[in-house]
């Protein structure tokens, strides 16, 4: 037997406990970023996925879609700003976002996973109340002296509750959801939801085994740029007070936190431009990113 034969043997060999463990659980999966885009990672992610629904894992896709949502704005000339990380979205905006996530970004991965052997469905909030969102309350300090600015940021809603009946008869028909990040207000009007929040609500609505972020970045980094493969929620709230943990990263780790506190088991951040990146850090031993629990 060559080497390479031999060490495809021990992979597999590697994976089967996790294999064991894990099967019969549910994986929710945020998907954006380079993974998104790079057509290699891209094919890569839907056969991670097909593979986790065929060894008796349920994967749950929520994916994201903001850099798509920005160009097609740009061609239609349409403005918007942003204010705390967050898109005001007026009902233009909205228009636009959810033609772009439930029109496009969504078909096109579920697409995907269906021309590469899988079963995916797509849908969205609206899709039997599965996110019911409210309207999100921005306030910002400006001075210690006065009290909180109030900012109208629009159509951007927070996930209120989940209706896991949806994805639970899905399952049941062994097909993989992909979730476009749209919600429903009370009134039945849609709002805009940032993804990593929306997979955040699902995990802990499903008591998901795990929650997987796929990022543009190794995962948590310590003070000087090094990977933090493990965390524990006490540590990870402590290097944000210390401002290790900062920027962009602030908002995941708090959506793995609450996802935690919500009864699931692990919260993994890892790095989407490596392939393969989902059965690397599922099914091996040093997996690809950071790893919160406890």
């Amino acid at each position: 037997m060559s080497d390479q034969a031999s060490f495809r043997a021990q992979t597999l060999i590697e994976a089967l406990p996790y294999i064991q463990r894990f099967s019969g659980q549910t994986v929710v999966i945020k998907y954006g970023g380079a993974a998104m885009k790079d057509e290699a990672l891209k094919t890569s992610f839907a056969l991670n996925v097909i593979l986790l629904r065929e060894v008796g894992i349920y994967p749950v896709v929520v994916h994201g879609g903001g850099p798509q949502i920005g160009r097609l704005l740009e061609r239609l000339n349409i403005s918007c700003e942003f204010v705390e990380g967050m898109r005001v979205t007026s009902p233009e905006v909205m228009d636009v976002v959810q033609m772009v996530l439930v029109g496009q970004v969504n078909t096109s991965i579920v697409g995907l996973i269906n021309q590469h052997g899988g079963k995916a469905v797509g849908i969205n909030g609206h899709s039997g109340l599965l996110t019911q969102a409210e309207k999100m309350q921005v306030t910002r300090q400006a001075s210690e002296d006065q009290p909180p600015e109030i900012i109208d940021v629009g159509l951007v809603g927070k996930v209120v509750k989940v209706n896991p009946q949806v994805l639970h008869a899905l399952e049941h028909g062994r097909f993989i959801p992909i979730i476009a990040p749209v919600g429903v207000g009370p009134d039945g009007e849609s709002l805009n939801i940032n993804a990593d929040l929306v997979a955040s609500a699902m995990a802990a609505g499903l008591r998901a085994s795990k929650l997987v972020l796929l990022t543009d970045t190794p995962g948590v980094l310590d003070d000087k740029g090094e990977l933090i493969t493990e965390l524990t929620r006490a540590k990870a709230r402590e290097l944000m007070q210390k401002g290790v943990i900062k920027g962009g990263m602030i908002p995941k780790v708090n959506c793995c936190l609450e996802a935690l506190e919500a009864g699931v088991e692990s919260a993994h951040i890892i790095d989407g431009r490596v392939p393969n990146a989902l059965l690397l850090e599922i099914f091996t031993d040093k997996g690809v990113g950071t790893i919160l629990e406890g």
